[in-house]
């Protein structure tokens, strides 16, 4: 059983064109193919980024959140209340009405006290600031790392200027070290990303985030054995540079630079808009859609990675919608409160007015992250 399973698994025709093997990429001549027993290597690599993202978080944004003043808000405790404990951990965190009304009979206390008694609760198990800003930094870093090493992988590459190249003698195409270790770097940190489900901060769509984590993981093992390297390293390329601007102006947000943040927001949304919804379909998909066709008849790989492909495009349009919408309130809400000042100038400090104007994208970066996993479910990161 095992075996016809291993066989259906392996079978060319779903990895490979027609006419070629397996034994047509055996290493031979100095040139090395990639190969399936490559990936193993993300496990460790995963497990060195856990002790390097506990190494940053301990030793540089935890002093540097130390450095700008960002504290954890104090929380008033709960009373305890083992019936109430049970709910709340079995249950529904946010009560029905009905419910609380047959909570407040069976612990003889008020709707009143019942409704603040879950919402302190609730408080209690939400990350503090400084864990978020920890996490959002160690985000932030990564991204930028594995976006400066791509592009220095990638700027001396001719499949990077000319897109034909990328389909050059494919699938016989040797692997660069440098691919190897971009592919090996991002694998290894959506792995440590789901290894650290458990501690990390804990959001509304969990598990959306475990599927987006496994999707990406997939379609990255998938384009490496079947030697889409080339263009899924431009992929991966084009997803960095948005992310490490997002993670960024969370970074400021939490940090109260509200104007940077917002700054960063501006710049992010335009750097997302041209990459996402200009360069990824009109180049990158183009490219695997249309160039292959020039050197070989469709395979089952070819129409599984142009069709997953597609899937993320859509996703990127959903995303593209809502961050201009967030850009549109953002806009009208400014000049309401813009107004506003005007007509309080006397009575408000020089120093409120700006602190106003410029709180609407910060307080979206809160939220950014939830909406962005959600969105993201089959792959958002590639």
């Amino acid at each position: 059983m095992l075996q016809t399973v291993s066989e259906w698994l392996w079978w060319e025709r779903l990895w490979l064109p027609v006419n070629v093997s397996w034994s047509d990429l055996e290493d031979s001549e100095g040139r090395i193919y990639a190969k399936g027993s490559h990936l193993f290597s993300a496990l460790p690599c995963a497990l060195c980024m856990l002790l390097v993202r506990y190494l940053f978080e301990r030793y540089l944004a935890t002093p540097l959140a130390d450095v700008w003043g960002i504290k954890d808000r104090l929380r008033l405790t709960v009373e305890p209340n083992s019936l109430l404990e049970n709910y709340f951990r079995n249950q529904a965190k946010a009560p029905s009405q009905a419910d609380v009304r047959s909570l407040c009979k069976k612990t003889s206390w008020s709707e009143r006290r019942i409704q603040v008694w879950f919402r302190r609760r609730r408080n209690q198990d939400r990350p503090g600031l400084r864990k978020r800003f920890c996490e959002a930094s160690w985000r932030c870093m990564f991204y930028m790392f594995a976006f400066i090493y791509g592009a220095v992988a990638l700027y001396d590459k001719p499949w990077l200027y000319d897109l034909r190249e990328v389909w050059a003698g494919f699938p016989k195409q040797s692997m660069l070290p440098s691919q190897y270790w971009y592919y090996i770097l991002e694998m290894g940190f959506y792995v440590s990303l789901l290894l650290s489900l458990s501690f990390d901060v804990k959001r509304k769509d969990f598990k959306e985030q475990v599927i987006h984590h496994t999707a990406t993981l997939t379609l990255l093992s998938f384009s490496w054995i079947s030697n889409y390297i080339r263009i899924g390293t431009l992929v991966m390329a084009v997803h960095d540079c948005s992310d490490i601007l997002l993670e960024g102006a969370k970074v400021f947000n939490y940090a109260t630079w509200h104007r940077t943040a917002n700054a960063m927001f501006v710049v992010f949304t335009v750097v997302f808009m041209v990459s996402r919804i200009i360069i990824f379909p009109f180049w990158l998909i183009h490219c695997t859609w249309v160039y292959p066709l020039d050197h070989y008849p469709p395979f089952f790989g070819y129409y599984f990675f142009n069709v997953m492909l597609m899937v993320l495009q859509l996703l990127h349009i959903y995303w593209a919608f809502l961050i201009s919408r967030m850009v549109y309130k953002f806009i009208f809400s400014a000049v309401r409160v813009s107004k506003c000042s005007c007509v309080y100038k006397s009575e408000e400090s020089d120093m409120c007015a700006p602190r106003l104007l410029f709180t609407g994208p910060a307080r979206l970066m809160q939220h950014i992250g939830a909406k962005r996993m959600f969105c993201a479910i089959i792959l958002c990161s590639f």
